[in-house]
């Protein structure tokens, strides 16, 4: 199995290299990588999802299909764990990880905090290039911090792992870096707070995309653009997210009757196929879940806020659809509105877009954080001006 494992790890290696994803400015992360590859890090169960539920893949029993979860492709990630039917911890994603850890613009010497621990991996490759006892790691989960602790210490790394929440927990002493494996909605002021001035955290947001935020200078505010696209657990401390798929649709949407027809002059297909579309809604109406579906007609759509309100557009055959909506607040025509003031902009894509975080809250820009478009984190659009 030994040497099945090699030849898999030398093949996801080999793809990487053929999409450029080793980044050029950061070639430690390759040779950490090889030398703390995935599988040191992985319990002896995963879970697979065969299209109905998550199925354990046991290494003893299926080694095959165990080490193909792990380095079948460098954008998958390897669930670890589920709870309540839905994943609640797994090894990122190769490329994912390779990524954020670029972006982090990490050096030896730094102090960083790593939080959502999970398997230790990503602790692990931050070690490898901080060095010994310069990366402090937070997990909510004591299951899993035993577990990376146990590895990390295998692997001869000196990480200290606290169990801890991490929006009520800091470090003892102000961090250089600062990375999360889980994505929050809003980015703690309590994490920019524990980053030295000129320091950078690396955060994934709403589970669509991670942001690199350097931290002033005067320690007022922590700006910086969107680095990639991908999706992450949610931080399980915030409260359960809208249930996923059309179960979450029909538990908004209930039985009542539409309280608004309307006929919407536009072809759906985008909203299955274009993430750069999907990010700028997201953006823009930042709790609307949205779920597509496509038959003979074309791209239908449903979404709902996770509360009351809910819109389902029914593809017409013809480059139209038929917009449903109930509720208190008209969700459908806002996502609407938002794609046509996206195309306004000339259809950016995601990289085109920043963050700023500050202790009264953060929005999200485009272009230029002072002077371009900006968006508060309730969606709302509001103007350009000065930092304050």
């Amino acid at each position: 199995m030994t040497s099945d494992l090699a030849t898999l790890r030398a093949r996801l290696d080999e793809a990487m290299a053929a999409r450029g994803a080793w980044p050029g400015r950061a070639p430690w992360l390759r040779e950490a990588v090889a030398a703390l590859p995935r599988d040191l890090f992985a319990p002896d169960r995963l879970l697979r999802w065969d299209g109905q539920a998550y199925v354990p893949v046991d290494r003893q029993v299926d080694p095959d299909g165990w080490a193909l979860q792990l380095y079948g492709e460098q954008d998958a990630a390897a669930v670890t764990q589920v709870t309540g039917g839905l994943p609640s911890s797994s090894l990122s994603a190769q490329g994912v990880v390779v990524d954020m850890l670029d972006s982090l613009l990490l050096e030896p010497g730094h102090r960083v905090w790593d939080i959502g621990t999970g398997q230790g991996w990503n602790a692990a490759l931050a070690a490898w290039r901080a060095g010994p006892g310069r990366v402090v790691s937070t997990e909510v989960d004591e299951g899993l911090a035993a577990f990376a602790r146990g590895r990390l210490a295998a692997a001869g790394l000196r990480v200290e792992v606290v169990v801890a929440n991490a929006t009520g927990t800091l470090p003892k002493a102000p961090v250089d870096r600062l990375i999360a494996t889980y994505a929050v909605e809003r980015v703690p002021w309590a994490w920019v707070a524990a980053v030295r001035p000129g320091g950078r955290l690396v955060v994934p947001w709403g589970r669509l995309g991670h942001v690199a935020l350097d931290v002033a200078d005067d320690h007022r505010q922590a700006s910086g653009w969107i680095q990639g696209l991908a999706q992450f657990m949610a931080d399980r401390t915030a409260g359960p997210a809208p249930a996923a798929g059309h179960a979450g649709y029909a538990a908004v949407r209930g039985t009542g009757p539409a309280e608004v027809k309307r006929v919407v002059e536009r072809d759906l297909a985008p909203l299955a196929d274009s993430w750069d579309l999907r990010f700028a809604l997201r953006v823009a109406v930042p709790d609307a879940v949205v779920i597509t579906g496509t038959d003979e007609d074309g791209v239908s759509a449903w979404t709902h806020d996770g509360d009351r309100s809910w819109a389902a557009l029914s593809a017409g055959g013809d480059g139209t659809a038929t917009m449903y909506q109930g509720g208190p607040r008209r969700i459908g025509d806002e996502l609407m509105i938002a794609w046509a003031a996206w195309e306004a902009l000339g259809r950016p894509d995601p990289y085109g877009y920043g963050m700023t975080v500050r202790p009264d809250g953060q929005f999200v820009w485009l272009g230029d954080p002072v002077n371009g478009p900006r968006w508060a984190a309730g969606g709302a659009v509001a103007a350009g001006g000065p930092a304050r």
